[in-house]
């Protein structure tokens, strides 16, 4: 499929096989045909015994047999190359999805996108399960047909070859027909799953602000438009398969026409190559009509490659990473050389940064909304690449440094930590490569300051909760992500704004957590609340992407500095 072209590879077994396939069945189609009209002739015209045919009854059994276990080895084959290629295909979605950056992640409707993984894929399954093993039937069956109805009779051999034609040709047109509706109705149904998951995970800010009526026929009448795609498809698969009858039976009554004439009237052909050139007429044209069937589903899936070869090349600047395993005995020395970074639709930019961070020290990223604290996260995360500049870990790219190491040896805990629908001690366990214990899962839970909430709960940890963390106030969701990080033990702990939006007690469990997993491990921290920072190494001022200011909190307030003014902001809101 020219889509896919270059992304999925087609085993060369199962092609092999399905030529193969494609031969035993015309052996199995002409055998049969023939031996169907010896014994007609010997019984009827010859008067041999019914004895003297069991023989001949006997092989047509055979061929009966054979083409019935082909007709199921080529569907089966056919099952098998249409699961490995999805498998394949969602195996390439996922991989490019994990690999793609957090910017690119973050756009557009995850409806859309989990509509590709899912929809668009299952759309490739006719093609390669029924069309692809249709086509190499037909590209060989009506040939051996062909070749057969020569060697008895050229002239209906001449007449099949001439009128075949018009079912390719046939295709064509309907093909130009189809494909626009085709691409409309798909492009219909990811609108649809689009919005409809995005509805249920807005419902409650929908219904707060009376908009779900609104919503709700929003979905009705992308719904609807979806129906109507699919209706107008499929009233053109009923017609074409009405014409593709009309030039078949038109066809084979030409034939029909024609042997009739040279048998009867001028006398000029036998009985058996005419009984015969009947015979396989039908069968000549059933190949061409079954991959006519098999057309209109496999021009649908062409809609669905389109989607997902559009997500596989999109120029999305996947994170790179290397094959650089990074030591773990203690926390790397982390440098920030010259380092740009701009969104692809130019909102922000990140220029010229420039920062060392040496091992076990506490930093603390602050600044304005907008200013670039958490595009800095993400780039030594690992969740984007700098465009220009490098992070470096122990002197060495992160790019080149193996995925599996880095990520091993670093927490990540943001503002809204995901929870997963499952039980809490899942979620705990979740950052874990090593098997956890029950044992370790409690003592990172008691560490995150969740005893009293598990105590609680009615099953304790193996309590359920819901996607997202449904269940759980954010203060709670902040404390699971804790534990994740106590069971752990990360050499590298990145915290964006963990405190903002909790009250007073939480924020200080939080803090005493913050700091006991400082004992063993480097500390970035992007704060909002200056009054929690003033103990770390060092205080990083960004504004408009660019590094203006860093020192200690003695040193920042020992001079007219930013974080001085907006210190002295903060105190006056406080004591208002």
């Amino acid at each position: 499929m020219n889509p896919l072209k270059g992304i999925i590879s087609i085993p060369r077994t199962i092609m092999l096989q399905l030529m193969l396939a494609a031969v035993l069945m015309g052996i199995a189609v002409i055998g049969q045909s023939y031996l169907i009209v010896i014994i007609v002739d010997r019984i009827f015209l010859q008067g041999d015994a019914f004895a003297a045919i069991v023989p001949l009854l006997g092989v047509l059994l055979l061929m009966l047999m054979l083409r019935v276990a082909v007709t199921y080895w080529n569907g089966r084959l056919g099952t098998v190359l249409a699961a490995r290629v999805k498998q394949d295909i969602r195996q390439a979605l996922v991989a490019k999805y994990t690999t793609s950056s957090v910017e690119v992640m973050s756009q557009g409707q995850s409806g859309q996108k989990v509509s590709v993984l899912l929809d668009a894929v299952d759309e490739m399954d006719s093609y390669y399960s029924q069309y692809l093993p249709k086509v190499i039937q037909t590209s060989i069956v009506p040939l051996m047909v062909l070749i057969a109805a020569f060697s008895y009779d050229w002239i209906t051999g001449l007449v099949m070859m001439i009128t075949a034609p018009f079912i390719p040709l046939f295709y064509i047109v309907i093909g130009i027909m189809t494909q626009k509706r085709a691409d409309t109705q798909l492009d219909k149904m990811t609108a649809f799953s689009g919005t409809f998951l995005d509805t249920l995970q807005g419902i409650t800010t929908l219904k707060l602000f009376g908009r779900a009526k609104a919503q709700q026929d929003v979905i009705e009448r992308s719904s609807l438009d979806f129906r109507d795609a699919t209706l107008t498809v499929l009233k053109l698969a009923f017609l074409s398969s009405l014409m593709l009858e009309f030039i078949s039976m038109l066809s084979m009554g030409m034939i029909a026409l024609e042997v009739s004439l040279r048998l009867i009237l001028f006398q000029s052909i036998t009985f058996v190559p005419a009984f015969l050139m009947l015979v396989l007429a039908p069968e000549y044209y059933l190949a061409l009509k079954e991959m006519g069937a098999a057309f209109h589903t496999g021009r649908g899936s062409v809609a669905a490659a389109k989607q997902i070869a559009s997500e596989l090349t999109q120029d999305d600047r996947g994170v790179t990473f290397g094959s650089v395993d990074l030591p773990t005995a203690t926390p790397p020395r982390i440098e920030f050389k010259d380092v740009d970074f701009t969104y692809q639709d130019e909102r922000f930019a990140l220029t010229d940064v420039t920062l060392r961070i040496e091992p076990y020290q506490k930093i603390a990223l602050i600044g304005r909304s907008g200013a670039g604290k958490s595009t800095v996260l993400q780039l030594l995360a690992g969740l984007a690449d700098p465009k220009n500049g490098e992070v470096l870990l122990n002197g060495q790219p992160r790019a080149q440094i193996t995925e599996t190491s880095w990520f091993g040896q670093l927490s990540y805990i943001s503002q809204h930590p995901y929870l997963y629908a499952g039980t809490l001690a899942d979620n705990i366990a979740i950052g874990e490569l090593r098997e956890a214990t029950r044992t370790d899962i409690e003592r990172a839970a008691a560490a995150a300051g969740l005893k009293e909430l598990i105590a609680s709960l009615p099953d304790g940890l193996d309590t359920g909760i819901g996607e997202g963390g449904r269940g759980l106030s954010g203060g709670e969701k902040q404390r699971v992500a804790l534990a994740r990080a106590f069971l752990k033990r990360p050499n590298v702990i990145l915290f964006d704004e963990p405190t903002t939006g909790l009250d007073v007690k939480t924020e200080h469990l939080l803090q005493q957590a913050i700091g006991e997993l400082g004992r063993t491990a480097t500390v970035i921290t992007v704060a909002h609340r200056l009054h929690t920072i003033e103990q770390s190494d060092n205080i990083v001022i960004l504004e408009a992407g660019r590094i203006v200011d860093q020192g200690t909190h003695e040193a920042l307030l020992a001079r007219d500095s930013e974080y001085a003014r907006m210190r002295a902001v903060q105190r006056g809101e406080e004591t208002r």
